[in-house]
């Protein structure tokens, strides 16, 4: 976007990854809506379509906002006159350092665990959002253990009506054939045959798409496809390995039969997980999945930003963080304006690519000296993705974040089909969670955004025999 605006400008691209992530395929499916492909790219590419960009393949070592310098681990230094900072997240570890726990956030870590998952009879998975639910539906031929702090799967994005739709999907003996992903791939070349050292697993990679399990091969050692046991309402209370287990001389539990209390585990395991209900489980290894943390630990040495309660840079309504001409965008920056009623932040790709479209808008007006409206993306939360194979669209205030007790949710159900949830307040809809092909996306969000009374429509709003689409159109 800067490129385009300014074609004489010199424009620096400041990445530690030898790959860029460039948004393909990209369908605006409504108002709000988006769908698009995420491919990684050579850097060279870029610097072929805009002669202005220049990429340094380097880490940021230091910010001196105060000089408007930069200084790069490789040992340079850049000047700046606007500066936007897109560094992303890091996985929230449950455990750091330890070799067993593997967090996933990028494409290297997602590599990582698909090379352990070759040669592993049973794995714990700990988190209960997005890459956790992707993970356990995905995972074949290994026994899944999955550790969740909540009383229903999926709690970042369902509430449990939608958790008790999606979970025969996850028990199920036969799996449909994904559909062919168009995402293509790009590795840096030898990349495949190179050992990845542990210090450079440790640097930042660049953050999966929304399709990142595709092209995986994510199967263990077992022949059975789907094994997956949860236990719910559980975190991780301490990781034990081999030896020091055998020490303690506990008792550790075997994959659970249905219905039957687990029994005692003859088998010794590299690591073992004690989980806070008391019981024990061995492993290979243990996924996090348990959030990302913003990654804005190289910047704040000597700068005096103003830092949200979730760790992100806070940026006002036209991205500024609280530094003279330091933009920020995406999962490391908090958003701190006053939002509108049915928007809220979320660390996702759909946001951050938002919001880098939009920063770039806003250092471009500042540059010119022209004002600049919010950006119509931030009107709604939209965010449409795809989870045992279920196409999901989540709108607005989804699972009633902030409504206190102040709201009412009307529900249809069609097993193994559609799940439609609208949460309501004083006669209109301020939310949604579509699972399944329901085409009801588009309808919703209007009646959302223009704030409709539907009072009068009662139970019909949901009736399956009323053709609601051309009732509002």
């Amino acid at each position: 976007k800067l490129a385009m605006d300014f074609p004489s400008e010199d424009i620096l691209l400041m990445t530690a990854s030898a790959v860029i992530k460039a948004v393909t395929n990209f369908k605006q499916v409504s108002k709000t809506l988006e769908e698009f492909d995420v491919e990684e790219q050579p850097s060279s590419l870029l610097e072929k379509r805009y002669p202005n960009i220049k990429v340094i393949q380097s880490g940021v070592k230091q910010l001196k906002s105060d000089e408007h310098k930069i200084y790069t681990e490789d040992g340079k230094e850049y000047l700046y006159e606007k500066l936007c900072l897109c560094a992303g997240a890091k996985p929230k570890l449950i455990f750091e350092g330890n070799p067993y726990v593997l967090g996933i956030r990028d494409t290297d870590s997602a590599q990582a665990f698909q090379r352990n998952l070759a040669q592993a009879e049973r794995i714990v998975v700990v988190g209960n959002g997005g890459i956790a639910l992707e993970l356990v539906y995905e995972i074949q031929g290994c026994e899944v253990i999955w550790a969740i702090k909540d009383k229903a799967i999926g709690n970042t994005f369902f509430d449990a009506g939608a958790a008790e739709f999606l979970i025969p999907k996850l028990t199920a003996k036969n799996r449909e054939t994904p559909i062919e992903c168009k995402r293509t791939k790009y590795t840096v070349e030898g990349s495949e045959e190179k050992e990845v050292s542990v210090t450079a697993s440790d640097k930042l990679g660049s953050a999966l798409g929304p399709d990142w399990h595709e092209g995986l091969h994510l199967k263990g050692t077992k022949e059975f496809s789907h094994k997956v046991h949860i236990e719910m309402l559980c975190e991780v209370k301490k990781i034990h390995l081999q030896q020091e287990f055998v020490q303690l001389q506990r008792t550790s539990l075997a994959f659970p039969k249905e219905e039957k209390n687990a029994e005692p585990d003859e088998v010794p395991w590299p690591v073992y997980v004690e989980l806070t209900n008391g019981k024990i489980y061995g492993c290979d290894f243990i996924v996090s999945a348990t959030g990302v943390v913003p990654n804005v630990k190289p910047f704040l040495d000597g700068n005096n930003f103003a830092v949200g309660e979730d760790g992100g840079l806070k940026v006002d309504r036209h991205m500024h963080t609280s530094l003279p001409d330091v933009y920020a965008a995406g999962d490391i920056c908090t958003a701190s304006w006053e939002p509108s009623p049915v928007w809220h932040q979320m660390r996702l790709w759909t946001q951050a690519r938002q919001m880098g479209w939009y920063a770039a808008k806003c250092m471009a007006a500042d540059t010119l000296g022209e004002s600049i409206d919010m950006d119509f993306c931030f009107e709604l939360f939209a965010h449409v993705t795809k989870f045992f194979n279920y196409k999901v669209v989540v709108l607005g205030k989804y699972n009633a974040q902030g409504l206190g007790l102040d709201h009412e949710l009307m529900l249809r159900c069609t097993k193994g089909q559609e799940y439609v949830k609208v949460v309501m307040q004083n006669g209109r809809m301020v939310g949604a969670v579509l699972i399944g092909e329901t085409d009801l996306e588009e309808t919703f969000e209007n009646l959302i955004l223009n704030q409709m009374d539907l009072s009068a429509y009662g139970e019909d709003l949901l009736n399956p025999d009323i053709d609601i689409e051309d009732y509002f159109d």
